[in-house]
């Protein structure tokens, strides 16, 4: 960190995800909603910066920024909750894994309390942002099992792109593995994708399982187990994600400015140069020898006007 930044501090959101707390975009709902003060002042606005030996606590409670970044991936049993917490006190996913890790992880993405597989869990909210943003394009693999049999010409329109109400949903691939089961490939994931499709064909899903992220798997990992992703794939996920999830501040459209072409060193495309001058009476050529002079105010002579058609008899 430059001596500057170090002045200026980093942006609130990025300091919460650097906490743990989420990625930046869930962050930034987290600063709006009051439950953040920095150094006793609750916060607001978005925008806020943290600044070294700034104290910042949520709901009341200290947080500091990790000092190592986590990545596991975890077998999610039906009946768990991808949630930081509940109301209703159900099981949550984090706490498969809490005793074992001490550093507070968040999850990326998520499935749903009935669902099942595999789901990444994290502290670094950059990596986060990349790998569950619709840009990247991270290939997700289920196993759906229904309660009866599934028309291949459904699974068909699904992976042309189908409309449930007012959103459309479209599959990558799919695979019938049964007359009852079939693996469906997603990328982008939209909230409880799978279960409005079915549900749109009066299908019942019995099994939603997700098999892999992106290179991970569940190979080797048990039901209510983990483990730490390798170096190899973290990086994977950021090589891939990262050219498809630029961030871009909101608010400032892209500006397209013409190259300059061979000959128009200005650049500009036709709409955006000037207008030519206007011609003057007689056109803007110059007289031949033996043409009369127009001045000032002179009308401009015509050509000899041509000969009137010749009128037609009666027809025959």
């Amino acid at each position: 960190m430059s001596p500057s930044s170090e002045t200026e501090g980093v942006r609130l959101q990025v300091y919460l995800a650097r906490c743990g707390l989420g990625s930046r975009r869930s962050c930034d709902v987290l600063a709006a909603s009051g439950r953040v003060a920095i150094n006793g002042a609750r916060i607001t606005r978005a925008g806020e910066r943290v600044k070294p030996g700034d104290v910042v606590t949520v709901d009341g409670r200290k947080v500091s920024a990790a000092s190592r970044q986590v990545y596991i991936a975890l077998h999610k049993p039906p009946g768990y909750l991808c949630a930081a917490s509940d109301p209703e006190h159900r099981p949550l996913a984090r706490d498969l894994f809490s005793s074992a890790i001490p550093e507070r992880l968040f999850h990326v993405g998520r499935l749903d309390f009935l669902s099942s597989g595999l789901i990444l869990f994290t502290n670094d909210g950059e990596f986060a942002r990349l790998v569950s943003h619709p840009a990247s394009r991270i290939e997700k693999e289920y196993l759906v099992e229904t309660a009866r049999d599934i028309d291949e010409s459904f699974l068909r329109q699904y992976a042309r792109g189908m409309r449930v109400g007012d959103v459309t949903y479209r599959c990558e691939s799919y695979a019938q593995r049964g007359s009852r089961s079939a693996l469906i490939t997603l990328t982008e994931g939209k909230n409880r994708e799978l279960r409005n499709v079915f549900a749109s064909r009066n299908i019942r899903l019995k099994r939603v399982h997700r098999l892999r992220i992106g290179p991970v798997s569940l190979h080797g990992i048990a039901a209510g187990h983990f483990r730490r992703l390798t170096d190899r794939e973290v990086r994977w996920f950021v090589e891939h994600a990262a050219p498809a999830a630029p961030r871009r501040r909101a608010g400032r459209p892209v500006r397209y400015t013409p190259a300059p072409r061979p000959g128009r060193p200005d650049g500009l495309a036709r709409s955006q140069r000037p207008a030519p001058p206007a011609r003057r009476p007689g056109g803007n050529r110059r007289p031949g020898p033996g043409a009369p002079h127009h001045g000032p105010g002179a009308r401009p002579q015509r050509g000899p006007r041509r000969p009137p058609a010749r009128p037609r008899g009666p027809a025959r």
